[in-house]
């Protein structure tokens, strides 16, 4: 039984899955390099939990280096079958590994899902997010069962395409809102303290 709004929900993530399939290599490639030069607009903290963009999410394995080099311990997500994400640290592209539903996770020791508490800044994927800071992912629910365990004062940043940052999506009790939104175009206060509620 589908939800209040979800119809809806499903028909953006429609939408945007058919857009960022249909965009070209050279496009993907030219947001992905804007994007990890982007994050640099987002103060770098010592633990950053982030993410492996696939089937066509904005951004790649570049970001994540610059994100090392800043100086950050950067922790993945390893998908365990229900509930919150694991985390296990990013060494780099030559660490990952092939994972289930076509993602790629470190290789290494798992760190357990309490591993989110220790980030300060959590670069989350969306398929959108508005600007008062609600995010559409795509269904699953393992951030929203996730985040819930990360510090009070911890960034959420929605990272998508320029075009994927809009004025208004549906939302439900359970979302969690972003405080940011990283885009190719640069990084964007969301909610309230941007003064768009």
């Amino acid at each position: 039984m589908e939800m209040p709004g979800e119809r809806h929900k499903n028909a953006w993530r429609s939408e945007i899955v058919a857009r960022r399939v249909a965009a070209p290599a050279a496009a993907h490639a030219k947001e992905a390099a804007a994007l990890a030069a982007a994050v640099g607009e987002l103060t770098v903290s010592d633990w950053v939990c982030a993410y492996v963009p696939v089937r066509g999410e904005p951004g790649s394995t570049e970001l994540l280096d610059r994100l090392r080099a800043a100086g950050a311990r950067v922790l993945l997500p390893v998908t365990a079958a229900v509930g919150p994400l694991d985390w296990a640290e990013y060494t780099g592209a030559d660490g990952l590994r092939e994972a289930r539903w076509g993602l790629r996770e470190p290789g290494g020791p798992r760190l357990g899902a309490a591993a989110v508490g220790s980030a300060e800044l959590i670069l989350v994927p969306a398929l959108a997010v508005d600007r008062r800071g609600v995010r559409l992912g795509r269904g699953a629910g393992y951030y929203d069962r996730t985040l819930g365990a990360a510090r009070a004062d911890a960034r959420l940043v929605a990272v998508v395409r320029d075009d994927e940052l809009v004025d208004r999506l549906p939302e439900e009790p359970h979302d969690i809102r972003m405080g940011w939104a990283l885009t190719p175009g640069g990084a964007h206060r969301l909610g309230e303290r941007a003064g768009t509620e």
